[in-house]
């Protein structure tokens, strides 16, 4: 495959040089040939928008920066999404912005062993201690729309000014070795999203980001490209000051057949979330042998520490409904417990937990002893309550099976004298060896 030198069409790679154009023209020559890789050598080079074409490879060699533009005026790529209105778009709200972008690509790849960065410290307003205040108009690092036979595979991403990868409408992916590092205090920075994608691998992967590491969408404005469907996440270590691997909030279509495999989770606000807001059902997820850690995070960012999380509220006016989900062989350290709640019954069902362990503790400043179910205008969404290693409220068929928890000394004041708590409302299926652990 003919290769294309981003040098040998001008651009400088100094760090001070706008590169959009010459870099541009060498994505442009190779998807005119046919297809082609277009090589970025070491060096830091500065461009706004660029856009991948079919049959493009665009390879960073080791000790090669592409960094994102912090002025606007450069990113002229520009989208109305539902990214940062509430999971809908709405008359007159302003763009959001693509730097890496493809839409309708066949046979599109980012490789290699250099640096993609976001530039999100360039978009900062305001620093408000546990968070940043961002303006709306920022950009995607990547965003690729609609495209087929898609391949990211080593490179590091750093700094994203809002989600870091956005799939939406892909099929046939694999993203794989890609080191992900975002700013703490950026909020929006998601990892990896996977919105509306179908058959997607995303293994052995380290992502550390602000807002959610993995997160799988169906968003509103794109339900032209149907369901996001067989997923697989496998071999993954994950921190997030949300929630390690999520689903929704974002999730007006189906989100179903999704696997979960051999992850470990580190320092984050929630484990695996499924957070069913809007009108699309979550259904057959699979997920085992997961190694989670915890704790909580100050109140901008949801969650309080639950390594395991199912919630049915509405962001809007409805929700679609889960079933069929499992965990098994789960090893969880965390600072609050596995939660399964819905606003009615009818919402859960078919949920199974086995071999899942949990290990409850306190040893961050953040008050303890609260429920978190945001997005959820129409009803409480942060309050006190008991905590324990499992809570069950209004769903159907829960089994829990060979399962256990304990309360690490001291017992907080807020800690549940039992183990299971279960609303009056909830029919479990099943509960049985359930061991205290001590």
């Amino acid at each position: 495959m003919a290769q294309f030198l981003v040098t040998a069409f001008g651009a400088a790679g100094d760090g001070v040089t706008l590169d959009t154009a010459p870099i541009q023209a060498s994505l442009d020559a190779a998807a005119a040939a046919g297809g082609g890789t277009v090589v970025v050598p070491p060096g830091r080079f500065l461009a706004g928008s660029l856009h991948l074409g079919s049959g493009v490879e665009l390879r960073l060699e080791a000790g090669a920066v592409l960094q994102c533009s912090g002025h606007w005026a450069d990113i002229t790529d520009r989208r109305v999404t539902s990214a940062l209105s509430g999971g809908i778009v709405t008359p007159g709200q302003p763009p959001q912005g693509v730097f890496l972008a493809a839409t309708g690509a066949v046979d599109v790849a980012v490789t290699g062993a250099g640096t993609i960065d976001g530039g999100g410290r360039f978009y900062v307003a305001e620093d408000r201690g546990d968070i940043y205040r961002m303006p709306a108009e920022r950009p995607f690092t990547l965003f690729f729309e609609g495209c087929r036979n898609v391949r990211l595979a080593g490179v590091t991403l750093t700094d994203g000014a809002l989600w870091t990868v956005r799939l939406t409408g892909c099929a046939d992916v694999v993203a794989e070795g890609l080191s992900i590092r975002g700013h703490p205090l950026v909020p929006n920075a998601d990892g990896i999203d996977l919105d509306r994608c179908r058959r997607v691998v995303v293994r052995d992967c380290a992502i550390r980001t602000p807002d959610d590491a993995i997160s799988l969408k169906a968003t509103a404005e794109y339900d032209r490209y149907g369901a996001c469907e067989d997923i697989l996440v496998e071999r993954c270590r994950l921190e997030s000051k949300s929630a390690a691997v999520a689903f929704g909030a974002d999730a007006a279509g189906p989100i179903r057949r999704v696997t979960l495999r051999d992850l470990v989770i580190r320092r984050s606000n929630r484990g695996v979330s499924l957070k069913c807001c809007q009108a699309g059902d979550f259904e057959d997820i699979d997920a085992a042998d997961l190694d989670i850690e915890t704790e909580t995070f100050p109140e901008p960012w949801w969650g309080r520490g639950e390594p395991l999380q199912i919630g049915v509220f509405p962001w809007q006016d409805e929700t679609g409904a889960v079933r069929r989900v499992t965990f098994r062989r789960v090893r969880a350290r965390a600072e609050n417990g596995v939660n399964v709640a819905a606003w009615r019954p009818g919402l859960v069902e078919d949920v199974l937990f086995e071999d899942v362990a949990v290990t409850l503790g306190k040893w961050t400043a953040e008050p303890g002893g609260l429920f978190d179910r945001r997005p959820y205008p129409g009803g409480e969404e942060l309050f006190p309550h008991a905590i324990a290693g499992f809570y069950i409220d209004q769903a159907a068929d829960v089994t829990l099976r060979r399962c256990s928890a304990q309360w690490e000394d001291p017992r907080p004041p807020y800690a549940a004298t039992d183990l299971v708590l279960s609303s009056t409302a909830c029919h479990p299926g099943e509960s049985r060896d359930l061991s205290s652990g001590g």
